[in-house]
């Protein structure tokens, strides 16, 4: 769990000769010296602790001192239980004790690895030996142990760092990988929170490709951050680490401070990187830590660089595959997308030039209706391949002003009435009177067309199509596009929003498409900074919700 780290006393005599400058250098609680045993004890580098049948302190020497806090005098005559084990442990520390303690000079053959807590309150391990003798004074036990912190410590890390290997070892994506990362931490130090986070380029967002929770923080949960927000957005923007030792204290972030709704207290966050290019963040959030600052960085930092150089090598593999699959969607889009418009305005126009003597009027129009059509069907495609090259290059540029949506979204509800009303479609809106936000109207109102110009293409004549806009609170807009066509199979929704992806209904129904219109239709709503997504519901047809913020974020 993480904890503030903690300064132990320092392995010196100055304070023990302080408090026991008056008591003789005497290890035992009754002042009665044993001699050369006694002198012994008291110079010993493992903790001394002489304890009665009752279960009472009788013996303590310097190192006990230097281990646990307590002087003599505050520790002879007390408990030991209560004086230096946790409450919660006590149980089970005696039991194990109990095993080991019923003949005269019985030794457990391995070491007891126990908790116990200083005086001031932090835990820690000790490993600790138990002897029992019988004198005049009744059984006394002898226990001799030593803080093994660091070795506990050394071999927690390794252990998951191991784990993080053998994870991504068998990882067979960039996702499950990033999964297991961070169960591998959450188990290996019982955090509440770890999170990895990558950064998405052509959106210039962070997004969160896995993240481990042991308690319900829904709000604090969230899916993306831009860049310089919270935690992971600042160790990702800077490309350093950064230790929170007090999350309520941290004001410059509203996510820490969520945080301490939930009890937790300290983060630590350090960056994904690959060479010099940071790919992102690994944050954790804890109660209390147990490790110093250095030795916690310095493992976070080594998983999160084997976590980077695997994610590169990762990448490079997948970029081939989806190059290759891309080419491969593309090639097939221009076949059948293309060629078959391109091929209607030929033969279209051949006839056209062959028998426009014996036309009529009427005849001639329909000529022109088809090349018209046809070549509206191209320069859709144009624009969606050349706002999909900007997209790739960054360039698909968004220019807001104070727009009302209302007013956007209904000049494109008049506009698709004509080819709703040719497929016998009823064509409904219901939104608020006004909208006002700060975006860019034509971008929106781009959204708004293909949105209605899907809807229309893939209902079956007599459907419904119905559109819904209304402000959602005080800061943003609920927008849904709704029919009652042909639907989305849940296992074709994860890649709707996929270059050149057609869903298999689409393809059954043989309905043309490019698969692009809906790539460009979320770039755009993530530009303003908002989201689309597809309602998951049983039945015909497929509802597509938009947010969208009322005011642009800081």
């Amino acid at each position: 769990m993480l904890s503030e780290p903690r300064r132990r006393p320092a392995r010196t005599s100055t304070p023990w000769q302080a408090t026991m400058s008056q008591q003789e250098d005497r290890v035992s609680c009754d002042g009665q010296s044993v001699g050369a045993l006694e002198e012994v004890l008291s110079a010993a580098l493992e903790a001394y602790i002489g304890v009665d049948a009752e279960g009472r302190v009788v013996g303590w020497n310097r190192a006990a001192f230097e281990t646990f806090g307590y002087t003599q005098d505050q520790a002879c005559g007390q408990p030991v239980m209560e004086l230096i084990v946790p409450a919660r442990l006590r149980a089970a520390h005696r039991a194990r004790i109990t095993r080991v303690s019923g003949d005269a000079g019985q030794v457990e053959r391995q070491r007891l690895q126990l908790v116990v807590a200083h005086r001031d309150g932090h835990e820690f391990p000790i490993e600790a030996t138990l002897t029992s003798t019988d004198g005049p004074d009744g059984r006394r036990f002898h226990v001799f142990a030593h803080d093994v912190t660091v070795t506990v410590r050394a071999q927690r890390f390794a252990a998951i760092e191991a784990a993080v290997s053998r994870g991504l070892a068998d990882a067979s994506s960039s996702k499950q990988a990033a999964e297991r990362v961070v169960q591998s931490l959450a188990a290996g130090m019982g955090w509440p929170i770890v999170e990895m986070w990558l950064v998405d380029d052509a959106r210039q967002v962070l997004v969160c490709a896995a993240r481990s929770t042991t308690r319900d923080v829904r709000d604090f949960c969230q899916p993306e951050l831009e860049y310089g927000v919270g935690l992971p957005g600042a160790v990702q923007a800077s490309g350093r680490p950064r230790w929170i030792p007090d999350l309520a204290a941290d004001a410059t972030s509203l996510r820490s401070r969520l945080a301490t709704r939930y009890g937790l207290r300290v983060a630590v966050g350090v960056p994904i990187n690959s060479g010099s290019v940071t790919l992102g963040a690994l944050a954790v959030y804890g109660e209390h830590v147990e490790d110093p600052e250095d030795s916690l960085t310095a493992l976070l930092a080594g998983v999160a660089a084997h976590t980077g150089q695997y994610l590169e090598r990762r990448r490079a593999e997948e970029l081939a595959i989806e190059l290759a699959r891309t080419k491969d969607e593309f090639l097939a889009m221009v076949t059948h997308e293309l060629r078959n418009p391109l091929s209607i305005i030929t033969s279209t126009a051949a006839l056209f030039d062959d028998e426009l003597d014996d036309l009529s009027n009427e005849q001639q129009r329909q000529y022109l209706h088809i090349i018209t059509r046809s070549a509206e069907r191209l320069t859709v495609m144009t624009g969606d391949l050349l706002d999909l090259a900007r997209l790739e290059t960054g360039h698909l540029g968004i220019d807001p002003s104070a727009i009302d949506l209302a007013e956007v979204i209904g000049q494109a509800v008049h506009a698709a009435g004509t080819a709703a009303a040719s497929k016998h479609l009823k064509l409904t809106a219901d939104l608020d009177s006004t909208m006002c936000l700060y975006a860019d109207a034509d971008r929106l109102r781009q959204v708004a067309d293909n949105l209605l110009s899907n809807a229309i293409k893939y209902t079956p004549a007599g459907g419904t199509v119905t559109v819904t806009a209304h402000l959602d609170g005080d800061d943003r807009i609920r927008w849904t596009v709704a029919d009652t066509g042909i639907g989305i199979p849940a296992a074709d929704r994860p890649r709707l929003f996929r270059r050149f992806y057609r869903a298999s209904t689409a393809l059954q129904h043989r309905i043309p498409g490019t698969g692009l219109g809906l790539v460009v239709t979320r770039a755009i709503i993530e530009r303003h900074h908002g989201s689309i997504s597809v309602a998951d519901h049983d039945g015909p047809g497929t509802t597509f919700v938009i947010t969208l913020p009322v005011k642009p974020p800081a």
